[in-house]
């Protein structure tokens, strides 16, 4: 299954880059043996539009042109599920195992997600129930997805 996020704001160069891009190759290279690997990673700029509503249409149509046909779509929004590691590698696994070839990862803007994708989406998860910067974000979820990977092959990355 080819995994991609899809991130609404650009990392800079700098300390999250280099961390996020560092969890990212980790997982490029551990995922392959298990039937996950990393297709890409779409950035778009923050919508212009004058409110919410509108910022969070223009978005979402942006997410809807990156997704490939009959991708699977996995939103990160702070009224998700919240998971522990291995139920997050367990949804990954199952993912997997469905037959689908490709599964998106969206990261808000500032204003969140369109409503229209919590209808369309195949999971809707958090990262706690704190906010984070977007850019923290896709720190935290490129070591989720190297930690699922570890989980799922048995390897002693992660421990409880």
């Amino acid at each position: 299954m080819r995994i991609g996020l899809f991130a609404v704001g650009r990392l800079k160069a700098g300390p999250e880059k280099d961390l996020a891009a560092r969890y990212l190759d980790r997982f490029a290279k551990a995922g392959p043996a298990i039937g996950l690997e990393l297709s890409r990673v779409v950035e778009v700029n923050e919508s212009r539009a004058s409110n919410s509503d509108t910022r969070k249409r223009d978005e979402a149509a942006q997410l809807e042109k990156a997704l490939a046909d009959g991708s699977l779509l996995v939103l990160l929004d702070e009224h998700g599920k919240a998971l522990d590691s291995e139920g997050f590698a367990s949804l990954l696994g199952t993912f997997r195992d469905s037959g689908k070839r490709d599964l998106m990862i969206a990261i808000g803007g500032a204003d969140g997600l369109d409503p229209s994708l919590h209808s369309r989406a195949d999971a809707v998860l958090n990262l706690g129930k704190m906010t984070w910067p977007h850019q923290l974000v896709r720190i935290l979820i490129a070591e989720q997805l190297y930690r699922a990977v570890t989980i799922l092959s048995g390897h002693p990355y992660h421990r409880v």
